[in-house]
């Protein structure tokens, strides 16, 4: 297809365009030197005109800012050209007395032949172009790229969130990173070029009054009378004037609709026919308004009228098509309804209502269009990318995720359900989008107040047309699909213990031994039974520890197995040889395993608390000390997390999983691990200690 012939001028185009720009720039700076002919200039001023009209009709047709991102530096380009023009057309003007055809029928044509019709023109045009169109884009480029720097950090947290999410890939979140710093880059240009548009419109005054006194004092001194050197060489430059104003103008108006562009899926034209003339009341007022003017006399009643009827015609038109759509939605609904409330067929197998879903989705009424394609919802689309996040993450395969509409829970509300039982339930708004405050919010916004589900952090639901402000204010935004699908992945990353059958486990041991059957075979079932092997899967996920790496778990497995059938012995013994993975997990950015650590004092008085169970080892100690000791450990980890630091605690590998038991119903969330896990090369810094004094206050 590149090789069509309609192609290849354009192809070869391309393949000089480097060469063709340098060109232009050479010929524009030879232009302020070497003195045009007249036919010549007449060329270049109707390309400046063409080119003008040409960038403010891409700029129309431009549905986001980064598909002209040439402007800042086709401005510049555009300026030095027009000022070139100036400066061969003044070396014309006062030189010979003449500018071109071009300039001789702006003067004579456009101006009616009057010098002063001209100046008046042309000073309007510059108070257009300088006070109103250039200063409020430039305020507008310059408030548009602090917004943007200030709201970077915010959008590549969300961006982040979307990947931890599973909502994109790493390919999508190198885009959306890429497209944030075009943005950044293109609004600094943009702040910097539109300078270029108010200096190139005060030059132009500047030129135009150094034209008007060298031509008067050229002419005089050539013996021509006053009134005809003023009205030749003013009518000149002042038509001049106005051939480089108005492609300015033009350019201008581009810039200003550039840099006010609103975020939208559509053209500019398209977003004032949609959001202009599909409202009938104000056009009804409008045609109101139009006819009452007719009856004042004076006022031209054959226009007035003629409006006020095409407009209120248009009004009409509009409430016709409004109620037929309502109507249409109406029958819509009814229909759904109607369907619903069939009975099920007699030939419905029974056998299908014994089955539970490992994991399942409830979506309210307003909610299952987030499950439905034809509607935009992308939710099934979403969820198997969580499947594949965890499949990378944890190192387990979920089971399909059933995603059905219930019609008992309130419109709004999804539930989330594991093995039948609702493990969370929350409330969506699918008009709104979910902002959080990344804690560099610069402003407050009102509305719902409401939670993140995932992360119990505070929230509010706004209106989908605040979302890029709220994103350059500094807050993660989100819309309702990706705070469902945040939610299901946490749930799944606490949960994954119990979704891990020992159908799962035998799946995942005979792919393993596709690769390594010794270890397999030497381990099942030799020394471990199956059931063994998924209890130790299920004690490393339980304390979200992936399992990805599982021929390193079998090979440790059957390292040890002939040693000792204690259980905890052998998980501990598994997490030793998973250290590096464990702590690259808990690492910070910096690299750092940030830490609590528990007095020798109170890890002996630990020691010797525990004890042997049915149910694994436990902590034998007073419920006053066990209560003041987690008290101690929460405030340490506390003060940690204000310094913005993630703790673990630290502790021998005897107490670990006993410590671990008695602290999951109150701090879920703390990681502990042993000091074996800490895997050579990684810089731990503590955070705090548990001194048993405290603890035994």
């Amino acid at each position: 297809m590149l090789n069509s012939p309609s192609l290849k001028p354009l192809t070869r185009l391309a393949q000089y365009s480097d060469m063709a720009l340098a060109g232009l720039l050479l010929l524009i700076i030879g232009m302020l030197i070497i003195p045009l002919p007249s036919w010549v200039l007449d060329t270049f001023l109707v390309v400046n005109i063409g080119v003008g009209t040409m960038i403010l009709l891409t700029a129309l047709s431009t549905v986001e800012t980064l598909e002209f991102s040439i402007f800042p530096s086709l401005l510049l380009v555009m300026t030095l050209f027009r000022l070139s023009l100036n400066v061969a057309g003044t070396k014309l003007i006062l030189a010979n007395g003449e500018a071109g055809a071009v300039i001789a029928a702006f003067g004579s044509f456009v101006l009616s032949g009057s010098y002063i019709v001209g100046i008046i023109a042309f000073l309007i045009l510059v108070v257009v172009q300088f006070i109103v169109i250039t200063k409020g884009a430039e305020r507008v480029a310059e408030v548009a790229a602090r917004f943007t720097l200030d709201a970077m950090p915010g959008k590549q947290m969300a961006i982040d969130a979307d990947l931890n999410a599973g909502n994109i890939t790493e390919e999508v979140a190198k885009h959306r990173r890429q497209t944030i710093q075009r943005e950044a880059d293109f609004y600094g240009s943009m702040d910097g070029a539109s300078k270029f548009v108010r200096g190139d419109a005060v030059a132009s005054v500047l030129i135009i009054i150094i034209n008007i006194i060298g031509g008067f004092a050229i002419g005089l001194s050539k013996g021509g009378d006053v009134m005809s050197v003023l009205q030749q060489y003013t009518l000149l430059t002042v038509g001049e004037g106005l051939v480089s104003q108005i492609p300015a103008l033009l350019i201008s108006v581009a810039t200003g609709i550039i840099v006010t562009r609103a975020a939208s899926d559509n053209t500019l034209g398209k977003d004032f026919a949609k959001q202009l003339f599909t409202r009938a009341r104000p056009m009804a007022i409008v045609s109101g308004l139009l006819f009452m003017l007719a009856l004042i006399p004076g006022f031209p009643k054959l226009q007035l009228i003629a409006l006020s009827i095409a407009v209120g015609m248009a009004s009409m038109a509009i409430t016709k098509n409004d109620k037929k759509e309502v109507t249409a939605q109406r029958t819509a609904d009814t229909d759904a309804a109607a369907k619903a409330a069939l009975p099920a067929s007699g030939s419905e197998n029974v056998m299908s209502l014994l089955e539970v879903s490992r994991i399942e989705i409830e979506l309210g009424s307003n909610l299952v269009a987030l499950a439905m394609p034809e509607e935009g919802g992308d939710l099934m689309d979403r969820v198997r990318l969580v499947r594949n996040q965890i499949a990378s993450e944890l190192g387990i395969i979920l089971p399909t995720v059933r995603i059905r509409d219930n019609l008992t829970l309130k419109s709004n509300t999804y539930a989330i359900k594991l093995k039948g039982s609702t493990i969370a339930t929350h409330e969506l708004l699918i008009n709104c989008v979910m902002a959080l405050d990344s804690g560099l919010a610069m402003q407050r916004f009102e509305g719902i107040e409401t939670v993140e589900p995932a992360l119990g952090t505070p929230a509010v639901w706004i209106a989908k047309t605040l979302r890029e402000r709220a994103e350059m204010a500094g807050y993660i935004v989100v819309d309702p699909a990706t705070v469902l699908v945040t939610h299901l992945t946490e749930i799944i990353r606490t949960h994954a213990h119990e979704l891990i059958t020992r159908q799962e486990t035998s799946r995942l041991v005979d792919n393993v031994k596709q690769e390594d059957e010794a270890a397999v075979s030497e381990l099942i079932p030799a020394m471990l039974t199956l059931g063994d092997v998924q209890k130790v899967l299920q004690a490393l996920l339980k304390e979200r520890v992936s399992v990805r790496d599982l021929t390193t778990i079998l090979e440790t497995l059957a390292d040890y197995a002939p040693r000792t059938k204690d259980f905890d012995q052998l998980v501990e013994y598994v997490r030793g040889a998973l250290s590096r993975q464990i702590c690259k997990q808990h690492q910070d950015e910096d690299g750092m395993l940030r830490v609590v650590t528990i007095a020798p004092s109170l890890e002996q008085l630990l020691r010797d608390a525990v004890q042997p169970t049915p149910n694994g080892n436990m902590l034998a100690i007073e419920p006053n000390l066990a209560q003041s000791m987690i008290a101690h450990i929460r405030e340490n980890v506390e003060h940690a997390a204000d310094a913005g630091y993630t703790p673990v605690l630290l502790t021998s590998g005897m107490v670990r999983i006993a410590l671990r038991r008695l602290l999951e119903r109150s701090l879920p969330s703390l990681t502990v691990m042993s000091y074996s896990e800490i895997a050579p090369g990684y810089e731990v810094e503590t955070m705090g200690v548990v001194e048993a004094e405290l603890a035994l206050v």
